[in-house]
Parts: C-alpha cells; structure tokens; sequence
C-alpha cells in the first residue's frame, strides 16, 4: 500500500532512479503507481543484469523511457541526458536494506554522493533495516534451508572462476554472527580445517576456524540513521514501517540544499 501514498506525498516525480537496480515486484509497484512518472534510470554495474531487467520493463511501461546507467553507485556517475530543470522532479530508490552492508561512514558519503548525482531538490527512498533483536537476525542469516550459506559460498566459486582461485568449498562453512557492540550481523566463511588456498598465484594459508569475513549487514535505529542522513544533507519527510517484528524501515528523505 505504499506506492499510492507515495504519490499523493511526493507530487510529480518526472525520474525515477534506482541504485542497484533489479526489476522486482517493488519497482513495478512503483512504475504503476506513479502516474506522473517520464524516465526510469535503473543504476547497475552489470550491464547483462540491466540489459534483461530493461527488455521486461520496456514492454510493460511502454509510455515510460528507459536509461538504464551502467554504473559503480559507490562512485559518481551522471544521469543520463539532460536532466530536468527542476530536480525536484527526481526520486532516487534505494531498495531493499543495501545500504546496511556499507560501513556507518561510508553510508554517509554514499547518500552524500546520491544526494550530489540527484540534485538539490530531489528526495531519496531508502530501506533501513532496523531490528537487534539476535533471536529474529540470526535465523534470517542461517536460513534452514541454506539459502543464505550457498549464497555465502557462492563468493568462493566465483573467485575461482574469475581469480584463478582453487578454493574448495566442501573445506568451508557459513557462519552469521551478531555484533552487538557495532550493531550489525557479520557474514562468514569458516575453514574446516588447516588448509593452504591460491589466487591468482599467491597462497593463503588458513588455520582450522579461521574466517574470511565477507559481508556487514548494520541495523540502525531511527535515530542512529536519521542522524547519518543530516550528515549527508537529507532530511526525513516521513518514514513508514512495516508494522511486522522485522524493524524494516522505509524513509522518504528530501535534499535540504
């Protein structure tokens, strides 16, 4: 039910740009929902992923146009083309809970860096993972059915295939921690046992229980995250949650500059 309320709140948005972009359910609500809506910028850095996302919603939203942007959004990149005179007219949308993987400060800089790349007076919707109750974080990252792990391990084949690694992934096992003191789940891969490892020709030697930490997923409190987004020149006009235990958050934030 959020995609209605969004256009009734924010008025005319004229693009539509979306960091990390998948064409899922969400962004379709969206699409449809935004009757006001002339471009959407989907901002990825694969261009096989963008050039399959594209071709669906391209026949779906026949009015809309499409400037997929292949793209690092850890960095600058530019919009396409010529930018409304009034950024007022751009969304950025952030979906999911992405910008938990980054570090406190460089969440900051990212939505600084967003803030810069969509223009003084555009808005950002962004989703905020919230919750640090250990008994609901760590079976959404230890999934029984090994969604997560395969996910996780994953990262050793592909450094294989593309790092000339020659990891073995049967010698390694997912393991979600919870970090209470810097507030985020940690991902990692624990090795079975004393092992040696080689990418790209260098070895890497690995005691029994020793991990290789993968990937940081922050929970920020309201307050916690309100107080990144003044420090990257955001301001909330309204924030809705998903009313479950889960503590998503999603915030609609306004450029203050």
């Amino acid at each position: 039910g959020l995609a209605p309320e969004l256009e009734s709140e924010i008025g005319g948005v004229h693009s539509l740009v979306e960091i990390g972009s998948g064409s899922s359910r969400k962004t379709r609500l969206l699409l449809a929902a935004m009757h006001s809506l002339q471009r959407y910028v989907p901002v990825d850095i694969s261009a096989e992923f963008l050039h399959e996302a594209v071709a669906g919603l391209a026949r779906d939203f026949p009015h809309l146009a499409v400037r997929p942007v292949v793209a690092d959004f850890t960095g600058p990149f530019a919009l396409p083309g010529a930018t409304p005179d009034d950024s007022a007219g751009n969304l950025g949308f952030f979906p999911g809970s992405t910008i938990g993987n980054f570090t406190p400060d460089t969440a900051v800089a990212l939505m600084a860096q967003l803030g810069r790349t969509l223009g003084p007076r555009s808005r950002l919707l962004i989703g905020v993972d919230t919750t640090q109750d250990p008994a609901l974080l760590i079976p959404a990252y230890d999934d029984a059915a090994g969604v997560t792990a395969e996910f996780n391990l994953n990262l050793l084949a592909r450094i294989n295939r593309e790092l000339d690694g020659d990891f073995d992934s049967r010698d390694f096992r997912h393991l979600a921690r919870h970090d209470p003191q810097q507030g985020r789940v940690e991902m990692h891969l624990v090795s079975r046992r004393a092992q040696e490892v080689h990418v790209r020709g260098r070895l890497f030697a690995f005691a029994e229980g020793e991990t290789i930490h993968t990937e940081n997923c922050y929970k920020y409190s309201p307050s916690q995250f309100l107080h990144m987004a003044h420090a990257a020149h955001w301001r909330c006009e309204r924030s809705w949650q998903d009313g479950g235990r889960t503590g998503f958050t999603v915030y609609l934030l306004r450029r203050d500059a």
